[in-house]
């Protein structure tokens, strides 16, 4: 076994090809439902919202292999491929037999994976003649992600930044602003949905389904302008599987195989990107990899949520997504983990979820902070609020290693530096920042609200 710490590929080994891991399911996602119709949808059906191959994209359960455009993969160039880094420090501070690998999105020039949908989806838009983008953002990654690949493709952006996070995280606004995008606290007095939302509650902190509301209504009331988003969509899972496609030659150099892959979730973005290569393995060649999905105890949609049709929005706009949910109307506690305060889970997930072909754990904003300390401390790296989550699963099943003896390789994603999150860490450090759980009797009620499809 080598004993390098860290693994790159050169520039011609970056993958050429995103995976489309709906081709191998045995069980295919169930379809997106029209609203009005009750119809599954048809990717034209998408056109007025999203780019037209992104829409195809987004319903393709046939393709395994999708070409990466020569333009979208020129731009991965230039921070891909990202490391992959054996935790020795990790190791050592746990005191725990497994092998601990973490794949860097952090090194990206945003500091986070969102980058790699961030320039398919502005590229895509660009061919297509669109001038004008539009999306949400949550902490700010995908935000600030969106804004700087807009620019890379001369795109005007406009960026709804869910409240709580505007003012929480006032440095990611300024990088989306630096990158040229226009920023607007969500929910706003802009749009109808924003309006109405804040006509009940004024005093609405808002969330990733406000947010994502306010942007798709802007990019259907402006010319020449369509939607993009960061997580949830099965497009946007797919442009992400860059991240496991590199780790799987990455930790052949290395001379081991996976165990166990873990990433935070939120919509499913990161997860997807960095699970999915490696589940094709277990689909298809009987590998017996687990699978494990890290997401807050505040908004456990995985872990306490139901299966059942459900909007991506809070006030309807998206179409009917099969998925595990908490209700398009549940508004998650104010954590620091902006990009997970997001109530549902992307299809594929939902239905690989469904079929248990992987797991899930909710975490607790305290335990994952303190996870976040260990780690910065071990490896020297901050990691985003997100990420923490995924440090903390990988923290408990190193222990569990450590218990039995037994040498397993965990592979955990680092999806983002928490360089601009200093703010929650000194709530953290000072005692200032509490846990939130949502009990089961609020997610009955909440869900018991939503239409029922099917």
């Amino acid at each position: 076994m080598s004993k390098q710490k860290r693994f790159f590929l050169s520039e011609e080994e970056i993958p050429t090809k995103w995976y489309n891991i709906q081709a191998d399911m045995i069980n295919k996602p169930m379809p997106p439902i029209h609203p009005k119709t009750k119809q599954p949808l048809k990717p034209e059906d998408l056109f007025p919202i999203f780019a037209q191959e992104l829409s195809r994209q987004e319903l393709d359960q046939t393709n395994q292999w999708i070409e990466i455009p020569e333009e979208v993969r020129e731009m991965y160039k230039y921070y891909r491929s990202t490391p992959l880094v054996r935790a020795y420090g990790l190791e050592k501070a746990l005191g725990t037999p497994a092998h601990i690998y973490f794949k860097n999105e952090s090194v990206s020039p945003v500091g986070s994976h969102k980058l790699n949908s961030a320039l398919a989806q502005a590229y895509y838009c660009k061919k297509e003649g669109v001038t004008n983008i539009t999306t949400e953002t949550g902490a700010g990654q995908w935000g600030a992600a969106l804004s700087y690949a807009a620019k890379v493709f001369g795109l005007e952006a406009a960026v709804y930044q869910v409240k709580i996070s505007y003012n929480q995280k006032p440095y990611r606004r300024s990088i989306m602003q630096t990158y040229g995008a226009q920023v607007t606290p969500s929910p706003s007095m802009s749009t109808r949905a924003g309006k109405d939302i804040l006509t009940v509650n004024p005093n609405c902190q808002g969330s990733l389904g406000t947010a994502i509301s306010e942007a798709i209504e802007l990019a259907m009331n402006t010319p020449n302008c369509k939607y993009t988003l960061g997580s949830v969509l099965s497009h946007v899972t797919l442009h992400q599987t860059v991240i496991g496609l590199e780790a799987e030659k990455q930790m052949e150099m290395a001379g081991e195989y996976p165990d166990m892959v873990i990433a935070c979730f939120g919509g499913g973005s990161n997860f997807g990107g960095i699970a999915f290569p490696f589940m094709r393995h277990n689909i298809l060649d009987g590998k017996k990899t687990r699978f494990i999905a890290a997401e807050p105890a505040s908004c456990p949609k995985l872990t306490k949520g139901v299966f059942q049709y459900d909007f991506g929005d809070e006030a309807g706009y998206t179409p009917l997504l099969p998925m595990f949910t908490l209700g398009h109307n549940f508004m998650p506690a104010n954590i620091h983990a902006g990009g997970l305060r997001y109530h549902g889970a992307g299809v594929i997930v939902s239905q690989l979820m469904k079929d248990k072909l992987m797991e899930a754990v909710d975490v607790q904003q305290l335990e994952s902070f303190k996870a976040g300390l260990l780690f910065s401390q071990a490896e020297g790296i901050i990691p985003a609020p997100e990420s923490c989550h995924a440090i903390a699963a990988t923290v408990n099943e190193a222990l569990k290693c450590k218990e039995t003896g037994e040498e397993k390789v965990i592979l955990f994603n680092l999806s983002g530096h928490g360089l601009i999150d200093m703010t929650a860490y000194d709530q953290y450090l000072s005692g200032s920042l509490q846990n939130f759980e949502v009990s089961d009797e609020e997610i009955k009620k909440n869900v018991a609200q939503l239409e029922k499809v099917i």
